[in-house]
């Protein structure tokens, strides 16, 4: 099973093929369900009506012949009342009825006790079919008193002709018996007397044979109850007469068989579908004249839907067969539509390899293949084209990152890398450019016991900044070593700078100091850079107050201010670019003065050193993986 669903998820062209097939057999089902159902409802229908066709046909031949029973009973009635005295004529009339109604099965004409005293006290001409020919007698003895029988004492008694529950008929001859039911009319004088009854009889038997053989479907029967529910008419013999339909269920309630009994006892006529036996069946039912008796057609539903089943199985087999078919050509077509594209992702894999040189199938063709087939084509060129320009830029790139490097050591080699070793000075400092190449700046200048330093900001990042701070470590160094003050420094550094050879409009916060190493006297100018820290104060730790003045190089003929503070001895001073105070972490927040003063003020450091490769190392934490946003430099300077 796993290789199959493999099998099918590799393959477009089989789970293709199987959506389409689903889809066909979803239509499929849908149209034959309804179309089933349908004519499901129609084979009912027609079954409905081919059945009560059947049993209304039945119905009427057997009411038919109750009724030629009746009239001719009347009519043999209508002639005995003519001769009332003959007794020799009632064996004529009785024998009669006989020969002129095959379907008869007796007929007996019998009088009152010493109606006819020649004949005694019983007299009844009674007449009976024999196989092909007619047997009369005489009837009524001790044994046989007639007068006592239900069909001689109900239209005596009820004085209007009836016709009687089946019986058993003795024929004393043969001393055999016959299910019998009567029809039974008094006979009268003209006098208006009761002299006697005619009763005219049918064979149960042959009356189940004639319904019995009416059956619409192969196993289909009838049966026949009278007024009580006994069964006179049944497929299994041994219960006509002994059973009742609600026999079976005293043991069993069933309440549809029980319905039944009461509809058919009711003389109602219609249709009930109900389980007789474990078979689903449709039972038509229907009364049978003025017997008292009702018939019903059993009809398995098996038979009625029989061969609607069996066109059903054959059809969804066929469409079975059809969809397997139907499945095997579209895998087959579709396969072979889509060779030219399993093809070209042959083809596509190799060039994804590497081999970019590969020549792609030309399939000649205008569907959407052919256009994937292009575009592919162009693709590749494009590719190629691509790769070739990559390596161009590659190469470039590498050159220009070379050329950087080469930059970067050159700038790196402008700033110091070894400060003074002087008794009483601890000086360090170091810059770490947020590019190859940056705009931070630092240096110092030792004269005898005079040492100038710088720290400075140049606006921009990147080459332009570079080249700008390259000339701003030029001046500071010239004009240091003239033993200038701080501020005629950055006077004269204004001037050269913010003159029409800045076309780039550059400008740079400088930070210049020149501190007495044997008194500590500090002298300084800021030229807009940020306020360095000085120690040893009141909080041990505090932002430098100084005057304002502008950064260098932005105008020309500005006058800059130095200040100075008597002595910095055992004060340490830290300077730095905003590179710092203002470093972003991911979420952008910044470093912050107040942490800087913290960090500073609540740690403590042996060297200058370790309070600049600490702060590195705060600014690293800070930044948390983050690009750095700024050119980072710092200096530290201590006089014991």
């Amino acid at each position: 099973m796993n290789r199959l669903l493999s099998y099918i998820r590799r393959k477009l062209s089989v789970r293709v093929s199987i959506w389409v097939v689903m889809f066909a057999a979803f239509i499929f089902i849908a149209a034959l369900s309804f179309l089933f159902y349908q004519s499901r409802e129609a084979v009912r229908q027609e079954a409905i009506s081919h059945a009560t066709q059947i049993l209304d046909k039945t119905s009427l031949r057997v009411e038919g012949i109750l009724n030629r029973a009746e009239v001719a009973t009347q009519m043999t009635v209508w002639l005995i009342q003519r001769h009332p005295d003959k007794a020799d004529s009632m064996f004529v009339y009785s024998r009669g009825m006989l020969q002129n109604n095959p379907d008869f099965y007796t007929c007996s004409i019998a009088f009152e006790p010493y109606y006819f005293k020649e004949y005694g006290r019983y007299f009844s001409a009674y007449a009976k079919h024999v196989g092909d020919s007619i047997r009369t007698l005489q009837g009524g003895s001790e044994y046989y008193q007639y007068f006592f029988m239900d069909w001689y004492l109900m239209p005596k008694l009820l004085e209007k002709p009836c016709w009687t529950e089946p019986y058993m008929d003795l024929d004393a001859p043969t001393n055999t018996y016959e299910m019998v039911t009567s029809y039974c009319q008094a006979i009268k004088n003209k006098q208006g007397e009761f002299i006697g009854v005619i009763n005219t009889s049918l064979s149960l038997n042959w009356l189940s044979h004639t319904i019995s053989a009416v059956k619409p479907y192969p196993n289909s029967y009838s049966i026949m109850i009278g007024r009580g529910g006994t069964y006179f008419v049944h497929p299994d013999t041994t219960k006509i007469t002994r059973q009742t339909i609600f026999t079976q269920t005293m043991e069993n309630p069933d309440t549809a068989m029980t319905a039944l009994g009461h509809a058919m006892q009711c003389g109602e006529e219609g249709m009930k579908h109900m389980n007789i036996d474990g078979n689903d069946c449709y039972v038509f039912y229907k009364p049978l004249g003025k017997t008292g008796c009702s018939m019903a057609i059993v009809c398995p539903e098996s038979d009625i839907f029989g061969g609607f089943d069996r066109l059903r199985h054959t059809v969804m087999g066929i469409v079975f067969v059809g969809l397997l078919l139907m499945l095997y050509i579209f895998i087959k077509i579709i396969t072979r539509e889509l060779s030219p594209l399993h093809r070209l992702a042959k083809e596509a894999e190799t060039i994804a390899s590497g081999q970019f040189d590969t020549k792609l199938p030309d399939f000649q063709r205008n569907d959407e293949i052919g256009m994937l087939s292009h575009s592919f084509g162009n693709m590749q060129q494009s590719l190629v084209r691509y790769i070739e320009e990559l390596k161009e830029t590659t190469a470039q790139k590498a050159s220009i990152e070379s050329e950087l490097n080469v930059a970067s050591n050159i700038q790196m080699s402008m700033l110091p890398s070894v400060f003074p070793d002087r008794e009483g000075l601890d000086m360090f400092a170091s810059m770490t450019p947020a590019k190859e190449v940056g705009g931070d700046l630092y240096g110092y200048l030792l004269k005898d016991d005079k040492l100038y330093f710088c720290v400075g900001d140049v606006s921009g990042k990147g080459v332009p900044a570079s080249l700008f701070m390259a000339q701003v470590t030029r001046l500071f160094r010239t004009l240091a070593n003239q033993m200038i003050t701080p501020a005629d420094i950055c006077t004269q550094m204004n001037e050269a700078l913010s003159g029409e050879e800045n076309l780039t409009c550059m400008f740079v916060t400088l930070f210049i100091g020149l501190v007495d190493l044997n008194t500590g006297h500090l002298s300084f100018c800021n030229a807009g850079h940020n306020p360095p820290v000085i120690g040893g104060g009141e909080h041990h730790g505090e932002f430098l107050q100084m005057l304002p003045n502008f950064p260098i190089g932005v105008m020309p003929g500005l006058e800059f201010e130095g200040e100075e503070i008597g002595s910095i001895k055992g004060r340490p001073l830290f300077i730095y670019t905003d590179g710092l105070n203002e470093a972003e972490n991911r979420e952008h927040g910044q470093f912050g003065d107040d942490h800087l003063i913290d960090i500073l003020r609540n740690t403590h450091f042996d060297t200058a050193r370790q309070v600049v490769e600490t702060l590195a190392a705060k600014v690293e934490e800070h930044r948390d993986g983050a690009d750095p946003n700024d050119d980072l430099t710092m200096m530290c300077l201590r006089i014991s």
